[in-house]
């Protein structure tokens, strides 16, 4: 019987009930790329585009890098529902035979092979091969959904391991059932080195079957009372049906705020038993998000690489307010419930969880900016309750409170390039009071990385105002107080707020930043041709090498890189660093040689190997450098190795060789479809005058459908002549049906829509854009 039972279940699986032709771009999505190496928030596919919910099978729990699913694992150890920076909670997985969940993951795990599972978005289905049990998933935001069919006459039962470690450890937990289809609860987060505070998932389970047994174990022991609640740490619980061939459905709605939250989320946003009509809405959602970018092309895999790309870039920071727009501020010494903002239709802005955004100016703020304005928006929007609740504007905030993550304050040239993308529904005056903040000893800046005390000073700002630079070997506590490229970004940070300050009639606050942002020179060692970090007395270090095997001496000073790449860190002067280069035919020799010794190695290196590369594009320093050529008078170098580096880094999609470095939230995802469209700005966005740089796209035409909530233009369309392999150099432009001859688009020409077209070749034109 179990043997039809399975090749029922295979009919099933080939012949799922929410199939789509092969024609939209969410069926382009490989979910299963880079999952051979991914991160605790890496893999999730039953998940909305920012969803709270994330909920996805675990393969490996206990850590943040190679945890949550990993391809090559041959058992699942439970689904779990929240995938996020710092954040995890509430295990389940459905059983059959004698529980035994008071044994651990360990023992009650399930066998599964890649045969019997499809992943797609907002669905995922796997056979648990252990039980038997055909499991299928799928969400709204807020409400993760079940549908599990188990052997006919078998018992059916559901595990909850409250307190099971998932990313990080759980503190307690709590579980009530309600009635006889209604289990409520919290589970309580243990703080982490990165998140100092614990943080409470309260959540509500609705079954479509009636509960026969409510079992409970603390530790290694089941507890015997019948009591229809337990709490406290170490604990979990299981639940029973009665057999039946009709599958089992459950929904489990979350809140940061309380049971009640979870309980109104999802009355508002999954109050059905429709498991197909959820995936169906779910596919919908996904699909028109990604239709933001309309691509055509016959290379399959091409297209399929940037829509994989681009489903990251919206998936991987998540929301944790509720449908009421009330969140978890964790800022003070008790948790509060506070509520954002409304826009001006009276819908509450999101409040979001999220990774850093160091190094976003080359990723996600471009990205979001262009074609996703309203995303940029509710970020702004969080990163103002942030500096409302706790006093400073955050660098990567998780469960309501700051982390610190990684160093100086990247959400400088964030609001800068929203402001002059001309997307301003936020509070820009308590911006402007909060940026300034931050870029003096005290505000965010000052905190090294992780860097939780209140006094903090391992950014170094003291130093950074009186000498224009931050010295190296500075106390403090936290991580990356890697001074050369504090100074480096606060320079570049500077810039933004120059010309934000600008744009706001601000000219004292200007020429102060602007004058601040010189201080790239600070570190210009003419001797040795790079950037090189100094002592506190104004010496340079001795021990210096810009590259190399000996890792101490190649990335002191430099955060996760090394002075071969971070000399190139300059995107407030490209042309000031072209100047320190020795010129135009200097920077260019230079630069094409370095990555060409990228190129030798794929232009990436094992993680943690930082600084031991010429271009290492698996961390955001490297980024920027290709389209430094742009700006030397050889754009075509720029659209040789912009091409290469997205051949070698930005093309596959299989678990093993899709994202092999950190992914970080979607960054990686968004400089590949930067790349891929050929768009891309070296400031970041944030001049007062934004432009984007062009090279060859990766299609034969492209359409950004843009959002007439913020720009007046319908769409900005990008046609290719001469679409090939190995033809990445543009011959000749037309933008509108004018000649076109500038390596750069203004942003108010992209946003008021056009068409432009390129034609594309083998060889340079060594006249045009130059």
């Amino acid at each position: 019987m179990k043997r039809v039972f399975i090749l029922l279940l295979l009919l099933v699986v080939c012949f799922p009930t929410h199939a789509q032709k092969s024609s939209s771009p969410a069926d382009y999505v490989q979910p299963l790329a880079g999952t051979a190496t991914s991160r605790w928030f890496f893999f999730n596919t039953a998940c909305r585009p920012f969803g709270m919910v994330n909920l996805s099978p675990d393969t490996q729990t206990g850590g943040d890098w190679k945890n949550g699913y990993l391809y090559g694992d041959k058992k699942i150890r439970c689904f779990s529902h929240v995938h996020g920076w710092q954040l995890y909670g509430l295990a389940v997985l459905p059983f059959t035979g004698a529980p035994r969940g008071e044994e651990g993951m360990n023992v009650y795990q399930s066998d599964f092979d890649h045969q019997h599972e499809q992943a797609s978005v907002g669905y995922y289905q796997v056979l648990l091969q252990t039980y038997g049990v055909n499991s299928e998933l799928t969400s709204s935001n807020r409400v993760g959904m079940h549908r599990y069919t188990f052997p006919k006459d078998s018992i059916r039962g559901v595990y909850f391991d409250l307190c099971a470690t998932l990313m990080d450890k759980i503190k307690t937990a709590s579980l009530h059932k309600k009635n006889e289809r209604e289990l409520e609860g919290s589970i309580t987060m243990a703080a982490t080195s990165r998140r100092p505070k614990p943080f409470t998932l309260y959540f509500v389970v609705q079954f479509s079957d009636s509960i026969q047994l409510l079992g409970k174990w603390r530790g290694k022991h089941k507890i015997s009372d019948v009591t229809d609640t337990i709490s406290g740490p170490g604990i979990g619980a299981w639940v029973e049906f009665r057999p039946s061939e009709k599958p089992l459905l459950m929904k489990v709605a979350l809140s940061y705020t309380s049971v009640q939250g979870a309980l109104i989320n999802l009355q508002s946003e999954a109050p059905h038993w429709n498991f197909d009509q959820l995936v169906q809405e779910s596919y919908k959602e996904w699909n028109n998000y990604l239709s933001r970018i309309e691509v055509h092309t016959s290379d399959i895999k091409a297209k399929e690489r940037f829509y994989t790309d681009l489903w990251h870039a919206l998936l991987g920071r998540r929301t944790i307010s509720d449908v009421d727009g009330s969140y978890c501020d964790n800022t003070g010494p008790l948790p509060l419930t506070k509520r954002t903002d409304r826009d001006k239709s009276g819908i509450p802005y999101p409040h979001y969880n999220f990774d850093g955004i160091w190094g976003a100016h080359w990723s996600i703020s471009q990205l979001w900016g262009m074609v996703y304005p309203e995303i940029t928006n509710g970020f702004c929007n969080t990163m103002l309750d942030m500096y409302r609740n706790g006093g400073l504007i955050p660098r990567g905030p998780s469960g309501g409170n700051y982390t610190f993550v990684m160093i100086g304050d990247p959400a400088a040239p964030f609001f800068a390039s929203a402001y002059h993308y001309g997307i301003r529904n936020w509070n820009i005056s308590l911006a402007w009071e909060g940026l300034k903040k931050n870029a003096y000893p005290g505000g965010i800046r000052d905190h090294a990385g992780y860097e939780f005390d209140d006094q903090a000073s391992g950014g170094g700002m003291n130093y950074y105002i009186k000498n224009g630079y931050v010295p190296e070997g500075i106390a403090g506590g936290g991580a990356h107080k890697d001074g050369a490229s504090m100074t480096l970004e606060y320079a570049y940070q500077d810039w933004s707020l120059a010309q934000l300050a600008l744009s706001l009639g601000k000219k004292k606050e200007a020429d102060e930043f602007l004058k601040r942002s010189t201080n790239y020179n600070k570190l210009w060692d003419k001797e040795t041709g790079f950037m090189r970090p100094r002592n506190s007395d104004g010496s340079w270090i001795k021990e210096f090498i810009p590259i190399g095997k000996n890792k101490e001496f190649a990335t002191t000073g430099f955060c996760e890189s090394n002075s071969a790449i971070y000399t190139y860190f300059v995107p407030q002067s490209p042309r000031g660093l072209i100047q320190l280069l020795g010129g135009n035919e200097a920077l260019c020799t230079r630069l094409d040689s370095q990555l060409q010794k990228g190129e030798a190695h794929h232009f990436l290196v094992p993680h943690g190997e930082h600084g031991t590369a010429s271009a290492d594009f698996e961390n955001q320093p490297a980024v920027g450098m290709p389209w430094l050529f742009n700006f030397a008078g050889k754009p075509w170098l720029s659209q040789k190795w912009v091409y290469s580096i997205r051949n070698s880094v930005f093309s596959e999609i299989t678990p093993d060789a899709a994202y092999r470095g950190d992914e970080d939230q979607g960054q990686f995802g968004s400089v590949g479809v930067m790349m891929a469209m050929g768009l891309f700005d070296f400031q970041g966005g944030a001049g007062q005058n934004p432009t984007w740089q062009i090279t060859a796209p990766a299609f034969d035409s492209l359409t950004i459908h843009l959002n007439p909530d913020y720009y007046p233009g319908k769409t900005f369309r990008i046609k290719t002549l001469g679409q090939a392999p190995g033809n990445c150099y543009i011959r000749s432009a037309r933008l509108n049906n004018k000649r076109w001859n500038h390596y750069w688009l203004r942003h108010e020409d992209l946003v008021n829509g056009g068409t432009l077209v390129l034609e594309l070749g083998a060889q340079p034109n060594y006249s045009w854009g130059n």
